[in-house]
């Protein structure tokens, strides 16, 4: 392995490869996943659960565009956070940023196991989870472009599955005269607002694919370019695809009160849909194309939280192992190997408190992104020299601060639980923090970005203007 110094991660993808990177984090699939369990949430109002989510997530997503065109490094929310606010502001928000990155391979793997295991009912489903997290591990160790190449093939797959299961839906709520109405799906309860707003706030996990892209600022060929189109695309792709789904399973599968399902019916939502409208031979392409959908997602939040802790681990913010990169594969070892070994703990996690936490951290690290965009665009460091125009103050002012309040009012939509198991991982990371800063008496440190490294576009024309060889 080669030390942190010189060492940089190899500039590789293109705008098409981090869409589907970030489609791939989305998971696809995870709209049967959660189906049971927000279609309760939300009285059956899933679908507009997931247009809320799209709207707030739409505005968040633009936020994260703005910063990565100054910021194209790894670290994401961290480093936005970090170089607006201050190394501790960036700190507590990476901190909080990986509970939800954390907890998403988990999920991801736990939900393998066990699908894998009904088809083999004899092995254990914790040996499918173990299989699953090494082979991600070692995808994550050899390189980011395998990583890629893996993701296009389960991304287009996933599409493929949501296309048949699409059209089989539809071909059964035009046979069934009891279906609801083209419209009814989007039509919200007049009693209350609230568990729509609570179930967005559940979705939210839906969408931390725009968040992976920006985490590969430092892999992406053009960073400043390919990095906010591709954030913009797979916000607007897959939350058009989350909600064509909801919209078309509501119509072929609907229950008058889903407080009123067994648990079983909750947990296997999903499978009862593709049942429903399909039989037993969709249920069983269901399974294999959940899997896939579970392994992508779970390699994609491997590689996103790996290049989370080598940003941090690199600034010494977290253990400066970390930071190091494989001098054979340019690719974060320590990180990823850290990152496996907490994973084993999907063996033991509740799929619904998992859901909670992951919206919690993503939530709160959403907000500080939009703050972020108000405090570098309008209120820069050292004060503006020029002043603002109008495009200027909507574009960086109005919109990132409707995507922080649209944000908070989220956030505040979860359970009391996920808040005190929130505030406890926060208070931990005052801790290190603590810890690492001599209580407070030393600065945190921060990334450089007064000499950045010239493009590859710079690197190019001097490339031309003074050939190798001598001749120009």
């Amino acid at each position: 392995m080669s030390q942190n110094t010189g060492a940089h991660l190899k500039r590789t993808l293109g705008p098409i490869t981090l869409t589907l990177f970030g489609l791939s984090y989305m998971a696809i699939g995870t709209v049967f996943t959660t189906y049971g369990i927000v279609n309760q949430l939300t009285e059956g109002h899933l679908v507009d659960s997931y247009v809320v989510a799209l709207i707030v997530m739409l505005f968040t997503a633009s936020s994260y565009a703005a910063m990565v065109r100054r910021y194209p490094v790894a670290g994401s929310a961290y480093t936005y956070a970090q170089q607006s606010f201050g190394g501790a502001t960036g700190f507590l928000t990476g901190w909080v940023l990986m509970l939800d990155y954390l907890f998403i391979p988990m999920i991801n793997f736990l939900i393998l196991g066990l699908y894998v295991g009904t088809q083999f009912p004899d092995v254990p489903s914790w040996v499918f989870t173990l299989a699953a997290l090494v082979a991600v591990f070692v995808f994550n160790v050899l390189g980011i472009s395998l990583v890629g190449k893996i993701n296009t093939v389960i991304v287009v797959v996933s599409l493929a599955a949501v296309l048949v299961f699409a059209v089989l839906a539809i071909k059964t709520a035009i046979g069934d005269p009891n279906a609801p109405s083209l419209i009814e799906p989007f039509i919200p309860g007049t009693e209350s607002y609230s568990p729509i707003f609570t179930g967005a706030a559940v979705l939210a996990l839906s969408f931390l694919g725009f968040d992976a892209v920006s985490t590969l600022s430092e892999e992406a060929k053009r960073p400043r370019k390919d990095i906010p189109r591709a954030i913009m695309l797979t916000t607007i792709i897959g939350g058009l695809i989350f909600i064509f789904v909801a919209w078309v399973g509501a119509r072929a599968y609907y229950l008058s009160d889903w407080s009123q399902a067994s648990q079983e019916l909750l947990d296997a939502a999903g499978v009862v849909l593709f049942d429903h409208v399909g039989g037993e031979v969709l249920t069983a392409i269901f399974i294999i194309i959940t899997v896939a959908g579970c392994f992508g997602s779970g390699l994609a939040g491997q590689v996103a939280v790996s290049r989370i802790l080598y940003s941090m681990g690199r600034d010494s913010i977290l253990p400066r192992p970390l930071g190091i990169l494989s001098k054979r594969f340019g690719t974060p070892i320590v990180a990823a190997t850290t990152v496996s070994v907490v994973a084993l703990s999907s063996l033991f996690l509740s799929l619904d408190q998992a859901a909670f936490m992951i919206s919690f951290g993503a939530l709160a690290a959403f907000a500080m992104v939009n703050l972020a965009v108000i405090r570098t665009y309008l209120f820069p460091q050292g004060g503006r020299t020029e002043p603002l125009t109008a495009w200027q103050v909507i574009r960086y002012g109005v919109l990132p601060l409707v995507g922080f309040a649209l944000t908070i009012w989220l956030w505040t939509s979860l359970e009391g639980l996920t808040w005190i198991i929130g505030g406890i991982w926060l208070l931990i990371g005052v801790v290190i923090l603590a810890l690492k800063t001599g209580f407070f008496r030393r600065p945190v440190p921060k990334l450089d970005f007064s000499e950045e490294e010239p493009s590859t576009e710079a690197i190019d024309a001097l490339s031309k203007e003074f050939p190798l060889d001598g001749t120009r």
